[in-house]
């Protein structure tokens, strides 16, 4: 086990701004208005046991099928440039069939651990050690606990205007990401 201060705090940084537990205020609001009671414990947990697990079999997985890392980065990439731009320009591009999706645990799994984080997390393994990205994904999990833990307060802070500040700043972080990503896997795999 390596651990690398600058990866820690750069995966952690990637990783909040997937996880975008912010920029889900409003739909966190709207969630605990319909279903009562958010268990933040338990939301935090389901969501690192997703995580983490996903970090260790989705490779495996991938392999499984004939598909490389570096080939899933550039995929990722794809995908985060498309978050960056619904975080940028407020749009969206991909919509939930249903909000039964996820009966189980509808924030953990859509919410924080939805297919933009484990497709962030599975790229990063290209270019970070996997102790880094365990340490980033439970930085980004205390961080989860303590805004749904205050969700309330938090909104009365930030406000309206400053929930979408943060949510566009960061998703010109999560485009800076993408590009240096698929660039990064692009010139190791496309023959030159």
């Amino acid at each position: 086990m390596k651990f690398d201060i600058q990866q820690i705090i750069t995966a952690t940084m990637i990783l909040f701004a997937v996880v975008d537990v912010i920029g889900s205020l409003p739909v966190l609001l709207d969630l605990k208005q319909k279903v009562g009671i958010i268990d933040s414990g338990k939301v935090t947990l389901a969501s690192g046991g997703i995580m983490i697990g996903f970090l260790f079999i989705g490779e495996p997985l991938l392999h499984l099928i004939g598909i490389d890392v570096r080939s899933f980065a550039i995929a990722g990439s794809f995908i985060i440039f498309f978050l960056a731009l619904e975080m940028i320009l407020g749009i969206r591009f991909y919509k939930d069939d249903s909000a039964a999706t996820a009966a189980i645990v509808p924030i953990a799994f859509p919410l924080i651990a939805g297919t933009g984080t484990l497709t962030t997390l599975l790229s990063m393994r290209a270019a970070f050690e996997m102790s880094n990205l365990i340490v980033a994904i439970l930085i980004n999990l205390v961080f989860v606990y303590f805004v749904l833990k205050n969700i309330f307060r938090i909104e009365k802070i930030l406000g309206p205007g400053g929930i979408n500040i943060l949510r566009k700043v960061f998703g010109i972080i999560l485009l800076a990401i993408a590009v240096k990503l698929f660039t990064t896997n692009a010139g190791i795999i496309l023959p030159k």
